[in-house]
């Protein structure tokens, strides 16, 4: 067993887990924290997707131990204390959910898909390779989102939601 700290939504967070643990059994089975969902355990669904220091990461491919240190943020973490992100409201409002199970992968990487966005990274699809400003439109969302996927048909609505938060639509 190796001791394993970090920050966690905010607070600090300390566990016993077995080196070999993933990121995602460690925040559901030892942290009892159940919002980071398990679709398919091998990195192709993003439903477990969270923030390490803002950056999106699949949490069923990443070690605990790897992330010691480090700020971890869960779909728990997104909401304030004035209420939902506002990417959670646009989701509601949107109807960019049905099943749910997709839904936190879904938020996480969305927050830290518009951070990649506001630092200039590029996509597949972004016309100009140089530009400081990425503008999300919708062809931009959908390839930056491309690694999430949502089997119940919520698609549209999750583009919508991500749309009228982050994007052109503003």
């Amino acid at each position: 067993m190796e001791d394993v700290a970090m920050r966690i939504n905010g607070a600090e967070v300390k566990a016993s887990v077995d080196p070999r643990v993933s990121l995602l059994d460690m925040l559901r089975e030892t942290l009892g924290m159940s919002g980071t969902k398990k679709g398919c355990n091998q990195g192709a669904c993003g439903a477990c997707t969270v923030l390490a220091d803002g950056e999106r990461i699949l949490s069923c491919l990443a070690l605990a131990v790897q992330y010691a240190g480090r700020e971890i943020t869960t779909v728990e973490g997104l909401a304030g204390e004035d209420g939902p992100h506002p990417l959670q409201q646009a989701f509601i409002d949107n109807d960019g959910f049905q099943c749910g199970y997709c839904t936190p992968g879904q938020l996480c990487s969305a927050v830290g898909m518009a951070a990649e966005a506001a630092r200039g990274v590029p996509s597949y699809v972004s016309q100009d390779l140089t530009a400081d400003e990425v503008v999300l439109d919708h062809d931009e969302v959908r390839e930056r989102m491309s690694g999430n996927l949502c089997r119940c048909g919520a698609h549209n609505g999750i583009v919508a939601a991500i749309t009228a938060t982050y994007g052109a639509a503003r």
